[in-house]
């Protein structure tokens, strides 16, 4: 599960909203507060999950420590994959404008 801002989605939700006048460090802050909240929501429910199975069980901090692991882990490999995109963007556009200073791998 993956949240992401496209324009395409925010003109539909808001016709008046022009993409082009927010300032991209609004829209990075923006993604990256959807990022924490979901990094959040991961620990939050594995942790709950594993303290209502260990009532259920009656077995004491297993199942809770458990979904603390799990919960952490999906919650880190769903930012690593919310964040490659991102990189790789950076890194294409740090490519494309050296290369276009003729400052390439093949100078």
């Amino acid at each position: 599960m993956t949240f992401e801002i496209h324009a395409a989605n925010i003109s539909h939700a808001c016709p008046g909203a022009d993409l082009a006048r927010i300032p991209s460090t609004w829209l990075i802050a923006l993604r990256l507060t959807g990022l924490g909240w979901y990094i959040a929501a991961c620990i939050v429910i594995g942790v709950a999950g594993g303290y209502g199975l260990d009532r259920l069980f009656g077995t004491a901090p297993l199942f809770m420590l458990l979904g603390t692991v799990l919960g952490s882990v999906i919650a880190f490999w769903g930012m690593y994959k919310m964040v490659h995109p991102l990189l790789n963007s950076a890194k294409a556009g740090n490519k494309n404008s050296s290369d276009a200073n003729g400052q390439g791998r093949n100078s």
